[in-house]
Parts: C-alpha cells; sequence; structure tokens
C-alpha cells in the first residue's frame, strides 16, 4: 500500500496539466454523457429499487470508463491523477473484503455485502450536524445507548468555549480536542469503550485531524477517519495530506463523496455513474478501506426522494455486484426530529440501501443544515427497518413495492419545510433519552410502516 501510495501523491503534482474549468466543462460533462449513452442506462421512476442486475452491471462499466479516461483532478497543483486499467484491476481484487473494528464486547465485522445478502448491515448512527456545547455530551451518550449501533460518527460541535471555530485556527484544534476526548468520555459511561469511532467530524483541516490522533485520549489507530472528494472528481493537498496520516496512522479512511443530482453529473443515470466512480477514487487516490456515501439532490440536499433512491440502489448493486469493497450508504432526509415524515424517509433509504449491498449510515435530519436538529431515534428506526428487510429475506421486486409504498406518504411533502422539533425539546436531556411524546409517536410509526410491508423484529 505504501509504494501505490505514493505512486499517487506524485501523480498529484507530475500529472498532466489542465485549468479546473477545461477539466470540468471540456473532460469531465461529455465523458460522463458520452458513458451514459454509450452504455444505455436509463432511469424509471416507477422502480426506485430495481431488480436488473444488468443495468447495474452498465454503472459499473460506464463509471470504471468514466474514472479511467478523466482522472481525478488536483486543485492545488492543476495536475490530474491518471490509472491505468491493469492498476485499477490490481487494486480490486488486493483490496480487502471486511474489516474487523472496535475491540472486545464492542467489535464487529464491517465489511463487504451482496446485494439481497442476509448479512447483517454495519450500522454507523451519525446526525452529521452541529449541536451547542451544553448538548453534546448529552447528544453522543444518547446515541452510544443505541442497541443496534456498530460505530459511531457523532454530533459536530458547533463551537467551542462559547466561540465559533474556524478551521486552520487554534480554536479548531480545540474544538477537535474537546470532541475526542467526550466523545471518549462518553462511550465509557455507557459502558461502549472501544466502539468503532468515524471520527472527529468537527476538524475540518488536515491539521484539526492529526492533532486528535491519539490512542490515550483522541481517535485510536484502528478508528475510521473521513477524506472527502470535492465536487466533482477532484481532490487537494489537504485531502491528500489526511489520506497520507491516515493510512501511515493505522486508521480505516474512508472517502466522503456525494454526486449531485441536477449538478455536472446531470440527472439520476449520471449520478449514479458518477457514485459509482467515487468508490474507485477512494481505493485508487486516498487508499480508502470503505466509502461513506451521500449523493444528494441539488435543490434539496437530501437523497430519499423518488429518483434518489434509484441513484442509492443502483450505485449499491453496481459496485456490490462488481466488486468486493467495503461501501456505506448515507441518509439524507428532509424533514426533521418528531416528524412521521423522517421515520419514513429513513425506513425508505435504510431498506433500498441494505436490498442492494450496502451497510448503513443514519441519519442526518432536516436537509442537513439546521442546528441541534437530530436525535439517536430516527436513526433507531431506520436500523430496525435495515435489519428488519435482511431478516425476513426482501427481495429487490418486494424492497421496490415497500418503498413506493413509502413514498406515497412523504413524497408530495419533500419541498415543504418540515423541520419538527431540536434535541433538547424532542429528547430529555438530562436522562439522554427521548420524551414520552417522542416515543409514542415512534411506535405508532412504526406501525404504519409495518402495514407496507417490513416485519419488524420487534
Amino acid at each position: 500500500m505504501a509504494v501505490r501510495l505514493w505512486d499517487a501523491m506524485e501523480r498529484a503534482q507530475t500529472g498532466p496539466y489542465m485549468e479546473a474549468d477545461h477539466f470540468i466543462k471540456k473532460q469531465f460533462m461529455p465523458t460522463i454523457k458520452n458513458v451514459v449513452k454509450k452504455y444505455g442506462i436509463k432511469y424509471d421512476r416507477t422502480q426506485p429499487v430495481p431488480s436488473d442486475g444488468d443495468l447495474a452491471d452498465k454503472i459499473w462499466q460506464a463509471a470504471v470508463e468514466l474514472f479511467l479516461t478523466v482522472g481525478i483532478y488536483n486543485q492545488d497543483t492543476h495536475r490530474i491523477i491518471h490509472f491505468s486499467e491493469a492498476e485499477l484491476k490490481e487494486a480490486l481484487y488486493a483490496a480487502p473484503s471486511e474489516y474487523i473494528v472496535g475491540a472486545n464486547h464492542d467489535q464487529r465485522r464491517f465489511g463487504y455485502r451482496a446485494v439481497e445478502s442476509r448479512t447483517r448491515p454495519f450500522v454507523i448512527m451519525s446526525p452529521d450536524i452541529t449541536y451547542d456545547e451544553e448538548l453534546f455530551f448529552s447528544s453522543c451518550l444518547a446515541y452510544f445507548k443505541e442497541p443496534l449501533l456498530d460505530g459511531i460518527c457523532s454530533p459536530l460541535l458547533g463551537n467551542f468555549m462559547g466561540r465559533p471555530m474556524t478551521a486552520h485556527f487554534p480554536l479548531e484544534l480545540g474544538g477537535a480536542m474537546h470532541h475526542a476526548m467526550t466523545l471518549r468520555e462518553t462511550a465509557r459511561l455507557a459502558g461502549r469503550p472501544d466502539v468503532f469511532f468515524v471520527a472527529v467530524g468537527t476538524a475540518e483541516s488536515d491539521v484539526g485531524q492529526i492533532s486528535v490522533s491519539n490512542d490515550q485520549w483522541g481517535i485510536r489507530a484502528g478508528d475510521g477517519r473521513l477524506c472527502g472528494a470535492i465536487t466533482e472528481f477532484m481532490t487537494n493537498n489537504e485531502l491528500l495530506n489526511k489520506a497520507v496520516h491516515y493510512q501511515q496512522m493505522g486508521s480505516h479512511c474512508g472517502i466522503l463523496p456525494g454526486a449531485i443530482y441536477g449538478g455536472y453529473a446531470g440527472g439520476a443515470e449520471g449520478t449514479s455513474v458518477l457514485q459509482t466512480a467515487y468508490h474507485l477514487q477512494g481505493l485508487m487516490v486516498y487508499g480508502a478501506q470503505f466509502t461513506q456515501s451521500f449523493p444528494f439532490h441539488l435543490q434539496y440536499g437530501t437523497n430519499t426522494g423518488r429518483e434518489m433512491l434509484w441513484i442509492v440502489s443502483t450505485f449499491s448493486q453496481a459496485v456490490a455486484r462488481n466488486s468486493h469493497l467495503v461501501i456505506c450508504s448515507n441518509c439524507f432526509a428532509n424533514a426533521g426530529p418528531m416528524t412521521d415524515m423522517l421515520f419514513y424517509e429513513g425506513a425508505a433509504h435504510a431498506i433500498a440501501s441494505v436490498v442492494s449491498g450496502n451497510n448503513l449510515w443514519t441519519c442526518a435530519p432536516c436537509r442537513n443544515k439546521l442546528h441541534n436538529y437530530g436525535t439517536p431515534l430516527e436513526a433507531r428506526f431506520a436500523a430496525e427497518a435495515a435489519h428488519a428487510a435482511v431478516e425476513q429475506g426482501m427481495t429487490r421486486k418486494e424492497a421496490n413495492e415497500v418503498c413506493n409504498r413509502l413514498l406515497a406518504l412523504y413524497e408530495d411533502k419533500i419541498p415543504i419545510d418540515n423541520y419538527g422539533k431540536p434535541y433538547q425539546e424532542a429528547y430529555d436531556v438530562l436522562k439522554c433519552e427521548p420524551r414520552p411524546e417522542f416515543l409514542d409517536l415512534f411506535y405508532r410509526t412504526k406501525e404504519t410502516v409495518a402495514k407496507t410491508g417490513v416485519k419488524f423484529l420487534y
């Protein structure tokens, strides 16, 4: 890995020179349009969870051609990082199909899942939003109390010592350290000291991430770390710094890509191809051990609408049918806590993901934009729906029927702001548990979702 990693870093400095605008408009956009047409990829709105294996294979082939033709652009050096087909095939063959993460009673298998697999999905829980300092400890502890949590990417800190945090500034380092130390403390208090972390999201910069790498009080070797992808098919030196540090630290590096529906990739077809191709960027450029995918709608910033579920399902199937890479699917929902709509969205995304061969990362409410608006209860609902679908042996055809029924309950409300209530109103902050009215909504909504064909386990 070390030799391959440094080869990629060298190409980030010495590859073909090109200006960013030319890369996007003259290289990336025409190529993705051409491969979608070449492989005859078509979106069918009646099939949010398609059963067509040939479609998934065509998406994979188009993604490989896109990646090998276009390459990955380094914004800082204006160089393109290219790889050969032989190098890609070697890396796909050599990539591990599973990792044992966590330790002791928190040890879990985080690995490849086939389409319609009966293997339990690995569930990472995270609201993917910022919280007030005074709510951070409570919200972290509340997530650790969730029994289906296999890993955590915890709530984020919005400020530190009453001051807003800024990347590349000492306040970021202080906030990132506070985040890491609090996460370790709450894990121990919850009786889950060795659970797998994907952390810390509070640290945006490479320096911030490096500063919290510490086996004693911070993020340990063997924990998960994330390295973003820039829209679209781009990276920069800071992200490359993170990737190198994670590999040298012994972390499980995950690429964090979100292809944009309605952006440079075009519609559902191109977005699915691009999201699939991002798995190759992670493997080849960052040496990533897993991919955490969050394709999202340009207008809403979410991925629970009809066309977005199709993208989630098809890219998952494309990767699962044509590789043994470890992948994870992140839900970005429109609604907020204490709304039935958020539960419906989480269930639909979870089912579309796991029957298509993915693991689950859940979930970001309120279009991933409202401070304090996220709770573990919507993550619990999605996780229970995912486990139910797997245990009952739900096929893609059955999942498609279920998702269509769920969409009928919420898709007309997607354009409407339906943000519910923040953590401190939905949860008892001192006890770190949902308020009775929130639990009542949870169980009532569960009965409704069960009628769509989901056989909940309890």
